[in-house]
């Protein structure tokens, strides 16, 4: 039976192609039509809108993003079993499918010929879900060359990337993603809705760039001061960042930040101006 794009159900494309997932691949394939289409319109509207998607699998939500307007999709896909199904997409609009087979991780995504901006719209392996979400944050130049990013991720992940001050999730991913994104959680997506089923429930959460993030710093020099004191969450600030700077306790206090507080308590703000007085002490010194 076809579905409403003319082409098989997705049970059916999985079984022809043999694509049984690989844990090594972080595969869990979602096969309802209803959620990838409501993926898709939860990142819309997308009439006029390039769309990258990482680990297109057999294609659902890549099939979904073009039912619901996509005017052009761009697929990253390290599957070679994977590559006949989206050829088979591809062929059903011709012209608007580009298949990008490598490692997104890896690949230069300047080299794409992207539009700016395009928007990211994906269900990420489980496996590389963190360090490319890292890499997009990490864009420079910044604003970056993506509008949005629509991503689902391990709920327990979301909740990182949302988390506020004081709340036991709040740590080194929130503070990258709010200072140059505004995160929030669209839905949740229950385990089993995949094949096979994950562990965990997903969410899809939804990331909208700041055009000029505030306080403005050094991203490499936020993640150094963010990975000293959240790596020692349990330790006073003027403890964790003692292996960053001997300075640690007489640089808090003339940013009029308490030695004694821990990450949890301060601010994204503060962790910039944490990052821009160690910048400036590293450029006089």
């Amino acid at each position: 039976m076809a579905t409403d794009d003319g082409l098989p159900p997705l049970r059916d494309v999985i079984r022809a192609c043999g694509l049984t997932p690989k844990k090594s691949l972080g595969q869990n394939f979602l096969l309802d039509f209803n959620l990838t289409r409501r993926i898709a319109r939860a990142a819309g509207p997308l009439e006029g809108v390039t769309v990258v998607e990482v680990g297109p699998g057999p294609g659902g939500l890549t099939r979904a993003l073009f039912l619901e307007g996509a005017s052009r999709v761009v697929v990253i896909e390290r599957d070679e079993r994977c590559l006949a199904a989206l050829h088979d997409i591809a062929a059903l609009y011709p012209g608007r499918l580009d298949i990008v087979a490598a490692d997104a991780r890896t690949i230069d995504y300047g080299s794409l010929a992207l539009p700016s901006p395009a928007r990211i719209v994906a269900n990420l392996p489980y496996s590389a879900a963190r360090p490319l979400f890292i890499g997009w944050l990490k864009t420079e130049p910044w604003p970056p060359w993506f509008d949005r990013l629509v991503l689902m991720f391990q709920r327990e992940v979301a909740e990182r990337i949302v988390a506020i001050p004081g709340n036991k999730d709040y740590g080194r991913l929130a503070v990258l993603s709010q200072w140059r994104t505004m995160p929030r959680i669209l839905f949740n997506v229950p385990a089993e809705a995949f094949t096979p089923r994950p562990k965990v429930d997903s969410a899809v959460v939804e990331l909208v760039p700041r055009q000029a993030p505030e306080p403005p710093c050094d991203p490499k020099q936020l993640e150094r001061v963010t990975a000293a004191a959240f790596g020692q969450r349990r330790k006073m600030l003027r403890a964790s960042l003692r292996q960053i700077t001997p300075d640690a306790e007489p640089l808090l206090e003339g940013l009029g930040l308490d030695p004694k507080a821990r990450a949890e308590e301060l601010q994204v703000g503060d962790f910039c101006r944490i990052a821009n007085a160690l910048e400036g002490a590293r450029k006089r010194g």
